[in-house]
């Protein structure tokens, strides 16, 4: 009987061994795998490394360049409309993106006189979200709402993070939230 609980005992130490050893190793990996947040100072000398790089001269020339103070230009004129997540209101131009873009599904349109491209993202395989935009048509009058403008130098135009769609006072698009926050 001695025995059986002796053995019983150096079991449960053996597993317990095990089990807080694992528990050591995961929390390693998590804490090595988060990525630490760099300071203001940090965030200013990991920018100005870029700039000296061949891909940071080539982006502060565009910058300075015509086409780039262009799409600045553009960006500030719907830059208020962007923060307020107001309507917009734009005319299709074009049903499809510049040659080469890889910014998935989209549209150019035309608010205020200036072209923006008006980008969904790639479609998810399977689901068919972006059927009732496929129905746009050139000239078409729509209300956009965005949450984001961005740019690139390798598009001519600012491009808008397309959230809400509406033609004719009927939404036909809506970004699906996130479900996880973020």
């Amino acid at each position: 009987m001695k025995k059986m609980i002796y053995v019983l005992i150096l079991s449960l130490v053996v597993v317990s061994g095990f089990v807080f050893t694992n528990r050591e190793t995961k929390n390693e990996i998590f804490e090595k795998s988060t990525p630490k947040k760099l300071s203001i100072a940090e965030n200013r000398t990991a920018l100005k490394k870029w700039e000296d790089t061949p891909d940071g001269i080539m982006y502060k020339k565009w910058e300075a360049s015509p086409a780039g103070k262009k799409v600045y230009a553009s960006e500030a004129k719907i830059r208020n409309s962007i923060n307020d997540y107001v309507n917009m209101e734009a005319v299709v131009t074009t049903l499809s993106l510049p040659v080469g873009s890889r910014l998935g599904f989209g549209v150019m349109v035309k608010i205020n006189h200036d072209d923006y491209i008006l980008s969904f993202g790639l479609e998810k395989s399977g689901k068919n979200e972006f059927q009732q935009l496929q129905s746009l048509k050139v000239n078409d009058t729509i209300i956009i709402k965005s949450h984001s403008v961005s740019h690139a130098p390798k598009y001519l135009y600012p491009i808008i993070s397309g959230d809400y769609v509406a033609r004719d006072s009927k939404m036909i698009y809506k970004r699906a939230s996130h479900k996880d926050g973020c």
